[in-house]
């Protein structure tokens, strides 16, 4: 019980000295990159799945 204890000390010594949090402005500019991501990542999924749609439709005549 006393390492559990201890565990939990230590853990919370860490994340209240030791870790650097980052600002407002900082999660705030991090958020924006993943949304700009995965915008971009969504947009370029849509075209691939597009374009093999059409190729199909194109192959075997159906639509």
């Amino acid at each position: 019980m006393a390492n559990v204890l201890g565990f939990f000390k230590e853990s919370y010594e860490e994340i209240t000295q030791k870790v650097t949090w980052p600002t407002w402005a900082q999660l705030q500019n991090h958020a924006v990159v993943v949304l700009i991501a995965s915008l971009i990542i969504a947009l370029v999924v849509l075209a691939m799945d597009k374009a093999s749609s059409n190729i199909l439709e194109l192959l075997y005549g159906t639509k």
